[in-house]
């Protein structure tokens, strides 16, 4: 496929799932203006990106720290003298606390710290404060990262303790459903803990559910195979 093509089949799906997002902020009286739609790029190559960019993206998450750096820099480097507006990089998958150091310095926002000992490490690591979100496993699955919602306040306790920490919100990944109707409960619940702790920000809501992830209040979207069809 050319680049132009790529562009022009990113640009054919980008259409679609805004139109997706457009219905979903409708029926929940919002504004789409409200959802960030976070383009994940793991495992895509920096081509992949630029012809997202080109296409009107702005919002890229990645898995991996050593990946989405390398990657990072790639698109940096190639888009040195173009009249482009520079990616939001996310880190939207685990973090391990010996790579903090090198994710500091690529990415903006942090989707999923999911302990007190990775908050002191970054406060650590950090020079200035760094937007991240606490991730939950409101579902208690046992496979899956994040901590689970009766520990969210010890862990804010600690972040208000820190100087280079800023906790925007909640991330959560929903279990695996037949149904989208099906993980409501578990975006509604993230919701009723964001209420209960004055936090703004839900990172929540994949490409086959962030529908009813916007229904419940989903503030950024993870969104990959609907803009670039399965991973490579």
């Amino acid at each position: 496929m050319t680049a132009a093509a790529t562009v022009s089949a990113i640009g054919a799906n980008l259409a679609a799932v805004r139109g997706r997002i457009e219905r979903a902020c409708q029926r929940s009286g919002r504004s789409p203006a409200d959802v960030t739609l976070i383009a994940v790029t793991k495992t895509w190559p920096a081509e992949t990106v630029l012809a997202a960019m080109e296409a009107g993206l702005a919002d890229f998450g990645e898995n991996r720290v050593q990946e989405g750096v390398a990657k990072a820099a790639e698109v940096a480097r190639a888009t040195r003298n173009q009249a482009l507006v520079a990616p939001v990089w996310h880190l939207i998958g685990h973090l391990q606390t010996n790579k903090v150091r090198a994710a500091l310095g690529t990415f903006a926002i942090l989707h999923a710290v999911d302990s007190e000992r990775l908050l002191r490490v970054i406060d650590g690591n950090a020079t200035n404060p760094v937007p991240l979100m606490i991730e939950v496993n409101v579902a208690a699955e046992p496979t899956k990262y994040g901590i689970l919602p009766e520990q969210l306040p010890d862990v804010l306790d600690v972040a208000r303790g820190l100087t280079n920490v800023r906790v925007t919100g909640l991330m959560t990944v929903a279990p695996r459903v037949s149904e989208p109707e099906g993980v409501r409960p578990v975006f509604g619940e993230l919701r009723k803990l964001a209420e209960r702790h004055g936090l703004r920000h839900l990172s929540m809501g994949m490409s086959e559910d962030f529908e009813t992830a916007i229904e419940e209040g989903a503030t950024h979207i993870r969104v990959g195979r609907a803009l670039f069809g399965e991973r490579q």
